[in-house]
């Protein structure tokens, strides 16, 4: 909690303006009794008129200072708290933006947006209702004690023994609390999970008619989120029952030994007024406080999560050895003895992988699904770092390189053709932000996308929907590999990234990509792609099994010539042969 106070310090001044114009409004609170007071004793009781207007202005007046303070005060209350959410959310933004993907393997997605959403917003609102009011009602207790001391120390007695007890039970009550909040907000993680993932395959749900058991799984996560708060809502709901009951006994205490000592003339009616008015309002501070601890205690709560997400620690960085000067200028990459396994896991990936790609020449690599091909994609831009081994461009550990040099020089295709809601020409120079017209055309015509993107409605301004829906497979992946291509990379990166594509585009394709200065990798489970390669790397559970082109695997490599003849059939594979 305290590192999310830290995020007030550039606040401090209209924090302490805030502060100050919320005592003025508690001074006037608390001097309003004593001023009654004076006028039951001093003006009604001895029907003295001019006392009871003199002392009815002052009050009038004093309640237009509290009422200007109080507006004045919810200004700066929501200057502060609002400028304090931005500040949380793009700080947390921020520290996502600088995760590993081993980082992001500990939170979830859904998670990680609940976190900066509904969790700052909890904190975001306990800002705004500790400045208005949170911090006035234990005020108002502390101080509507002291005047009633100050009024009559005997009747003052009987609250400060309450007030101890009440404070104990609260804090309890607070402890408790926090663990039930942050359990809900937990279950709040599960609700929107289940609602990504629907949102996200609706048309998988919508084919395979699985809405009643995507419906069931919802009901589920909701009905857990429900029964956590129900029970978190009930414990902190405790609190207004004990208080009540606690401070009415002791306002009854009052009112019995305040008319004996009225009757005996130790005690004026006025006195007992004030200190029965400031019961009442302590009454009435404590009854906030069921309402102020659910607010901390969901704070509290949230603000552990967000703590967990800005004090995670970021487990890929610079080197502090690394050289300014090591740049990528050609391309050429080496393997060298590289193991990998993912964090957290003992399952080997990838198990001693070498091999050497020069400057300019294109590779496919082939293998069965886990054999690690993705992982080793992974691993050039440093997305993970390596178990063991090294990875080298241009002669230079890539680990003593700039991150953001590093992988500036890569041009990366996932598997998946990811689209960002924005136009055609927003999508293509996402990958170079500085991207001029003729050179988002350029690369889009290498992507052989160029007259699809023509036939649009609005051309290269033609709206992209979120995760590009209104486009086909095929179209998403050569945007996604324009993209990757205008940022003219040393290193291209295609993983399975012409699946969705004919052969003769596809073809095309690859002539276009050769233009490029590039050293290019392609993952692919096409013969025909693989054999214009000029290198062939075979994978089989995370080994090198083998390594050469078209021919020499075709002559030499029986997991290649059973790939070969699953696509080509049995005839054409002998045909091949019989020739070479």
């Amino acid at each position: 909690m305290f590192k999310m106070w830290a995020f007030l310090k550039p606040y401090r001044i209209p924090v302490a303006i805030a502060l100050l114009l919320m005592l003025t409004e508690l001074a006037v609170e608390l001097v309003q009794p004593l001023l009654i007071a004076k006028i039951i004793d001093e003006g009604i009781l001895r029907e003295n008129l001019p006392v009871v207007m003199f002392w009815g202005a002052v009050m009038v007046a004093f309640s237009i200072i509290a009422f200007a303070a109080g507006v004045t005060n919810s200004f700066y209350a929501s200057h502060v708290s609002q400028s304090f959410g931005y500040d949380v959310r793009e700080s947390l933004f921020n520290k996502v933006q600088s995760f590993s993907f081993a980082n992001f393997n500990r939170f979830p997605a859904a998670s990680l947006v609940t976190r900066m959403t509904n969790d700052v917003t909890q904190i975001q609102n306990t800002v705004f209702m500790s400045l208005r009011i949170a911090l006035r009602a234990p005020l108002l207790v502390i101080g509507g004690v002291m005047m009633a001391f100050a009024v009559n120390v005997k009747l003052a007695l009987i609250l400060a023994i309450a007030l101890p007890i009440l404070f104990v039970f609260l804090l309890w009550l607070m402890k408790k609390g926090r663990s039930l909040f942050k359990s809900v907000q937990s279950k709040l993680d599960g609700v929107n999970n289940v609602m990504r993932e629907n949102l996200v395959g609706m048309r998988l749900i919508k084919a395979f008619l699985r809405r009643g058991h995507e419906g069931n799984r919802f009901k589920k996560a909701n009905q857990d989120l429900m029964e956590w708060t129900v029970s978190a809502l009930r414990m902190m709901e405790m609190a207004i029952p004990v208080l009540l009951f606690v401070m009415n006994l002791s306002i009854i205490a009052v009112l019995w030994f305040g008319t004996v000592d009225v009757s005996t003339g130790k005690m004026q009616v006025g006195e007992v007024v004030a200190i029965v008015n400031y019961a009442t309002r302590i009454t009435g501070a404590f009854s906030m406080f069921s309402w102020i601890m659910m607010a901390f205690s969901r704070a509290q709560a949230s603000a552990e999560r967000m703590s967990e997400v800005l004090e995670t620690e970021i487990d890929l960085y610079d080197s502090e050895h690394l050289d300014p000067s090591i740049i990528v200028e050609e391309g050429k990459l080496k393997f060298d003895h590289v193991s990998f396994q993912y964090p957290e896991s003992c399952i080997p990936i990838l198990d001693d992988v070498s091999f050497r790609v020069k400057k300019g020449e294109t590779v496919a690599i082939l293998g069965a699904t886990g054999a690690g091909k993705s992982s080793l994609f992974q691993l050039i831009p440093r997305l993970y770092d390596v178990t063991s081994g090294a990875i080298y461009i241009d002669d230079h550990d890539i680990t003593m390189m700039k991150l953001d040099h590093l992988r500036r020089k890569i041009g990366f295709v996932p598997q998946e053709a990811l689209l960002f809601t924005g136009t055609v020409k927003d999508n293509i120079a996402w990958g170079k932000e500085d991207a001029t017209i003729k050179e988002i055309i350029e690369a889009a015509k290498s992507a052989q996308i160029h007259e699809t993107i023509n036939k649009l409605p609005k051309k290269y301004d033609t709206i992209v929907g979120q995760k590009g829906v209104n486009l086909s497979g095929g179209q998403k992946q050569r945007i996604a590999i324009a993209r990757a291509l205008v940022r003219k990379p040393r290193i291209l990166l295609l993983d399975d990234s012409t699946s969705a594509l004919d052969l003769v585009t596809e073809a095309k394709l690859l002539e276009a990509i050769k233009k490029y200065p590039c050293t290019t990798l392609i993952i692919t489970q096409k013969i025909s792609t693989a054999m214009e390669a000029d290198h062939i790397i075979l994978l089989e559970e995370g080994k090198l099994l083998e390594k050469g082109s078209h021919a020499s695997l075709l002559k030499h490599s029986s997991l290649y010539r059973s790939i070969f003849q699953s696509q080509y059939g049995e005839e054409t594979l002998q045909h091949v042969q019989g020739v070479n």
